[in-house]
């Protein structure tokens, strides 16, 4: 359910041709009503149904506010886990594509201070699958946070239906000794920008993508094709 994401595909295409091939019933066309958006969301979750939901960009997020903080992430405490609420909220964060002041803010860091929620912040085509994944394996509500610049992002995809990503597992994106950068969606893309430079003047650099913002999970597991482990 979400703004334009029917027959018009999405605003920034990511649901083109699911209206064609799920039908109406299944994807829904709302209003533009961010709080009705999240509130049928939250509902439908409690249902048993295990709903996604498009907020256009994360700086009309909040007007859902007050279903997102106080409801989504509270009810299963509330209720004494009677209800669980399997829901993500897909939405778009990030400046630089010059879409105005309120189109432009990144509101994932106030989310990741949520109890009860996850926040989810993915920076290539590989990572928004497999935690994409993940989250719908979660009973609990999911911030799914994508950058606006990186919608024009390549990269390979893995064919496999099974794969996944662990939430919470960074991922250690270049090795380096001398110095540690760390970065999350485009910012980690940035960092390795960054860590190049580094290398001309002779500084090698660890990138760290955080891919989530919470939870931060401290397990070690090996990175592909890297000698050393990320968080």
């Amino acid at each position: 359910m979400g703004e334009d994401i029917g027959p018009y595909g999405g605003a920034f295409a990511v649901t083109k041709g699911f209206w064609e091939q799920y039908g109406k019933r299944r994807i829904k066309d709302s209003p533009l009503a961010e709080s009705v958006i999240v509130g049928a969301g939250v509902g439908a979750a409690m249902a048993g149904l295990r709903p996604v939901v498009e907020l256009m960009t994360i700086n009309f997020s909040l007007l859902a506010m007050d279903q997102i903080v106080n409801h989504a992430a509270k009810i299963r405490y509330m209720s004494g886990g009677q209800f669980s609420i399997p829901l993500i909220i897909r939405t778009v964060t990030g400046a630089g594509a010059s879409v105005g002041a309120t189109h432009s803010q990144s509101f994932e860091g106030w989310y990741a201070s949520v109890p009860g929620l996850t926040v989810v912040t993915p920076s290539t085509p590989r990572d928004v699958i497999g935690l994409f994944r993940s989250c719908r394996d979660l009973s609990d509500p999911v911030m799914f946070v994508e950058h606006i610049l990186l919608y024009g992002t390549r990269g390979e995809a893995p064919d496999s239906g099974d794969f996944r990503i662990p939430i919470g597992q960074a991922d250690l994106r270049r090795t380096g000794g001398d110095i540690t950068l760390c970065g999350y969606s485009r910012m980690a893309l940035v960092a390795e920008q960054a860590a190049d430079i580094l290398t001309r003047e002779g500084i090698e650099a660890d990138v760290i993508d955080l891919r989530c913002l919470r939870p931060w999970i401290c397990k070690r597991s090996s990175p592909r094709s890297r000698k050393r482990t990320a968080p």
